[in-house]
């Protein structure tokens, strides 16, 4: 017997509870067949002004994901998705990879995260010099240079928006992201690649791509993307770039 809303695959995302921008954006992604199910980490909107309140944030996150994992997993996914982005970059690639093998133990399923999500759509492009856009503070910024660095990726320029609290993030308007992209462009630069996934910027990234003839990828829609692709699912969808349509 298969599911008869997700007969092709049934996929858990889990984001923080103050994340706005990781379910709209995935759902508008979603193919036929495929359904979305959403567990959520349960966080304070606390203000974010300084390292050390990311720093508080991010334990806030740690404290409660695996119980996010227990409670999303009693739906019976065929997979797990991060829609979060921040934890799956820090203390660089192997970090990154040993957290997964965590979640993916404490689930039993197979977890596609941010951090091996934004490697693999950067190596389709063949991108070695790579701008990058983050809503985070100075620490996450060093973690996410940390990370694309220890992948072998140099990065030309990278702007931390430093959002004012989680919730904040998904406030920040095209308009400062269409900014953002036109500040760490150059012609030195294969691509650009914005983290964080509560900052909506996966319809503009793909728009960009056009003004600027290069790669623009959006974190939720590399995280999408390589689920599906991870699951066999080469549907291409429209309106979030190419990444989904050729790759």
């Amino acid at each position: 017997m298969t599911d008869s809303l997700g007969f092709r695959k049934k996929f858990a995302v889990i984001a923080p509870s103050t994340n706005t921008s990781v379910q709209p954006e995935m759902d508008a992604m979603r193919p036929r067949g495929v359904t979305n199910h959403y567990g959520r980490i349960m966080i304070p909107n606390d203000p974010v002004r300084n390292d050390d309140d990311f720093n508080r944030l991010m334990d806030n996150i740690r404290k409660e994901m695996m119980q996010t994992v227990d409670q999303v997993m009693t739906c019976e996914p065929d997979y797990l998705v991060m829609g979060m982005s921040s934890e799956t970059f820090w203390d660089g690639l192997e970090g990154s990879q040993k957290l997964q093998q965590r979640v993916e133990q404490r689930a039993g399923i197979k977890v596609c995260m941010g951090s091996d999500a934004s490697q693999e759509a950067l190596k389709r492009y063949g991108a070695r010099r790579i701008s990058v856009i983050t809503p985070y503070m100075p620490v996450g910024d060093a973690q996410v240079r940390r990370f694309f660095e220890d992948c072998g990726f140099d990065i030309v320029k990278l702007k931390g928006l430093r959002g004012t609290s989680p919730v904040q993030y998904a406030h920040i308007s095209e308009r400062q992201l269409r900014d953002a992209i036109n500040e760490v462009n150059g012609p030195d630069v294969d691509a650009i690649i914005q983290v964080g996934t509560n900052l909506a910027m996966a319809r503009l990234a793909g728009i960009a791509e056009f003004w600027l003839d290069k790669p623009v990828l959006a974190i939720n829609t590399c995280i999408y993307w390589w689920a599906l692709r991870q699951n066999g699912i080469d549907d291409k969808v429209d309106g979030f770039g190419s990444l989904l349509l050729e790759h």
